[in-house]
């Protein structure tokens, strides 16, 4: 064992096993890096807060609701790297267009759900309550399904919903599942 081992070793409780030690070192490895989840759950819930922050008055978290929430993520679409062409554009629910255009850039659908999901999380885990979670508005599940929709057509993804199941109940491709 080398000298700094072995003063490591002094640090340790007399009688400790060297199971112990293998136990304390792996632990302070291991919450050191957070997922890549957890990660970008964190930088999500940090750019909402200071988002609320910058309105005009600022919003604190505690009046956040699903309003705020669908503002913010239309602000969004500014930062957003996926073309969407109107329905006035040649292109329109064309897959792969030919030529350029100008129809405007987007926040990918997908990117949106995501974010909504990891948000959702963060929400209840700083302490909001699940009931009144701004996340997790039914105004918020049909604003994504509608950008889903408004998208698939745009591109000329083909969109179709899911069959009734045997059950008697009925699931469409269009329910947003949150995690």
């Amino acid at each position: 064992m080398s000298s700094s081992g072995s003063s490591h070793g002094k640090e340790l409780a007399e009688g400790s096993s060297t199971n112990i030690a293998i136990d304390y070192h792996h632990q302070q490895q291991n919450p050191v890096t957070p997922s890549r989840y957890e990660s970008q759950k964190r930088r999500d819930w940090n750019t909402f807060g200071q988002y609320l922050k910058n309105q005009r008055p600022p919003v604190p978290l505690s009046q956040c609701n699903c309003n705020h929430v669908l503002d913010f993520l239309r602000y969004l679409d500014q930062f957003g790297k996926t073309k969407v062409h109107i329905q006035g554009c040649m292109f329109y629910g064309q897959p792969e267009p030919p030529a350029p255009c100008t129809c405007p850039l987007r926040q990918a659908w997908g990117s949106l759900d995501a974010l909504i999901g990891r948000l959702r999380a963060a929400y209840e885990e700083n302490g909001g309550p699940q009931e009144t979670n701004p996340f997790a508005s039914g105004s918020i599940r049909v604003y994504l399904r509608e950008v889903r929709e408004c998208q698939a057509k745009a591109r000329g993804i083909p969109y179709k919903k899911k069959k009734k199941s045997t059950k008697g109940h009925e699931e469409s491709s269009s329910t947003i599942h949150f995690s």
